[in-house]
């Protein structure tokens, strides 16, 4: 069994708008990414991210791009040491992936789906899909306030 969610938004924005603001580190640090994004979401690139409830820029590792379709990445799994008994960290890193799909819709709207999966079938690894289905979520809720409305739904959240 894989450790899999899926989350989905729809977005009042036409596809291209949509996709370039996930895509642009410009926009994405304007809604989503708190302490700033630096790189262009395109296929083989590394770019860096940084949270203020995680701080500390991390690689996100673009494994594909196709414009107004689809980004594929990959990053570390945030699920720190495993609890055990002996209190050992015996934690080795890994890697969850990330597929975000753009569908255009009949009346003008994008579909956004946020797809991840990869976290080791642990309590801890439970534990940190959940941390990261709320995470896509909010981004999903902060991506739809910022195109549609110019809201910031992060400003002062998590400092």
């Amino acid at each position: 069994m894989d450790l899999t969610f899926r989350v989905t938004a729809r977005i009042a924005k036409p596809l291209a708008e949509v996709f370039e603001a996930v895509a642009n580190p410009d926009q994405l640090s304007q809604y989503f990414t708190t302490g700033g994004a630096k790189g262009r979401l395109e296929t083989g690139a590394t770019v860096y991210w940084d949270f203020a409830d995680f701080p500390g820029a991390f690689p996100v590792w673009v494994i594909e791009v196709v414009p107004n379709q689809k980004i594929v990445f990959e990053w570390e799994a945030n699920d720190g040491p495993p609890e055990n008994a002996d209190n050992l960290v015996t934690h080795v890193g890994y890697k969850t992936q990330v597929t975000m799909s753009f569908e255009g819709l009949d009346d003008g709207r994008t579909l956004v789906s946020i797809e991840e999966h990869g976290w080791k079938q642990t309590p801890v690894g439970l534990k940190a899909s959940y941390g990261n289905c709320q995470g896509w979520t909010q981004m999903q809720c902060a991506l739809k306030a910022w195109l549609e409305h110019g809201i910031n739904l992060r400003e002062g959240m998590f400092k």
